[in-house]
């Protein structure tokens, strides 16, 4: 068996990706090829999982300017064009498109070609390349029981994390509550402000809580002067590489809602409450976190009422709750899909011999 994945541009799109790819090592001793471009985190994390990568020229169409729009309109036939290249060379028995900004023009060229083609897709609301093959495509994975109205032939899935996530245990809160904080590798910027300017009021609530701030680059000299008086009670890091024990250790979580957190907080069970970024394409962040918010799975601050007193106001509410925070706990672990690598390895093998 020979597979394509197609797309990436940041670690939501890739890290799947490369699970399904593995899985499909596992399962079928599958001939992997990655195509993305040379913009996006693909170039980084593809490579040093022992996966081949060929690159395609094409920019963005959501989200971004005129000039933007129309230099990626010109780029896309010359995209499609490299893209058939690709299959013609390599002769892939199915292409997975992950989504990104590769994944619509291998689709495309793949779905011309005949070939048998699988659209994953981890937001509610399907992304732009998977909106455009919707109704092309052999099948589709989806992680939400609603985003499979947008495809035909569509399986709930999930999106792959990994085993770390599924192996935490509940936590029982017993002593002063711990708060895991994160954005993303780069941070959120108006999460990390918010909680700084918070960390006074959060101490008064709660004398002895303690902090986890996943901050980025930019904001983490800010965040230790900020935390200097905290007594060590409030711990600032650039990055966490060890996000599963980390998550262990936490009693609620605040974060934003990309499909791969998401499925990451479903998979460890843990409550949390969601501060979508505003500007994601399509708006998917507040999609992914108003679906858990109606399962009781977690809650929601949008970014526009951000603010110390209001952030503070939800935080001390979840946390002297601790029944509220078991059952969504509960309910988020009920979203999860520890098969979900495999099932999309299933999927892409049945498809490959339709």
């Amino acid at each position: 068996m020979r597979a394509i994945l197609a797309g990436g541009g940041t670690g939501g799109h890739v890290i799947p990706a490369l699970a399904i790819a593995q899985e499909l090592r596992l399962q079928n001793g599958a001939e992997i090829l990655f195509v993305g471009t040379e913009r996006g985190i693909e170039n980084r994390l593809v490579p040093a999982a022992g996966f081949r990568l060929k690159l395609v020229k094409v920019g963005a169409l959501k989200n971004v300017g005129f000039a933007t729009r129309l230099k990626t309109a010109l780029d896309l036939p010359r995209a499609i064009w490299a893209s058939h290249n690709i299959l013609e060379e390599f002769k892939p028995n199915v292409v997975i498109g992950v989504g990104g900004y590769a994944s619509g023009p291998a689709m495309l060229a793949a779905i011309l070609r005949g070939i048998p083609t699988i659209a994953f897709e981890p937001n509610v609301v399907p992304g732009f390349a998977n909106r455009v093959v919707a109704k092309f495509v052999s099948a589709a994975a989806v992680h939400f029981d609603e985003t499979a109205k947008y495809f035909h032939n569509a399986k709930v899935t999930g999106v792959p994390v990994r085993q770390a996530f599924f192996e935490i245990h509940k936590r029982e809160l017993d002593g002063p509550p711990t708060l895991l904080v994160f954005g993303g590798s780069q941070g959120a910027h108006a999460i990390n402000q918010a909680v700084m300017a918070a960390e006074p009021l959060l101490r008064k609530e709660f004398p002895g809580i303690r902090v986890i701030h996943q901050t980025g680059e930019r904001d983490y000299n800010d965040a230790v002067a900020a935390y200097a008086g905290s007594g060590g009670s409030f711990e600032a890091f650039r990055f966490i590489d060890d996000m599963p024990g980390y998550f262990a250790r936490a009693d609620l979580l605040i974060c934003r809602s990309g499909a791969s957190t998401v499925a990451e907080i479903a998979a460890a069970g843990k409550p949390a409450l969601f501060i979508p970024f505003p500007r994601a394409a399509d708006d998917h962040q507040k999609r992914n976190a108003e679906a858990l918010e109606r399962s009781g799975a977690a809650a929601m601050l949008e970014e526009a009422n951000l603010n110390p007193h209001g952030l503070v106001e939800m935080v001390v509410a979840l946390l002297r709750d601790s029944e509220r925070l078991q059952k969504m706990g509960e309910a988020a672990r009920g979203l999860s899909h520890p098969a979900a690598a495999s099932e999309i390895a299933q999927m892409a093998a049945a498809v490959s011999k339709s």
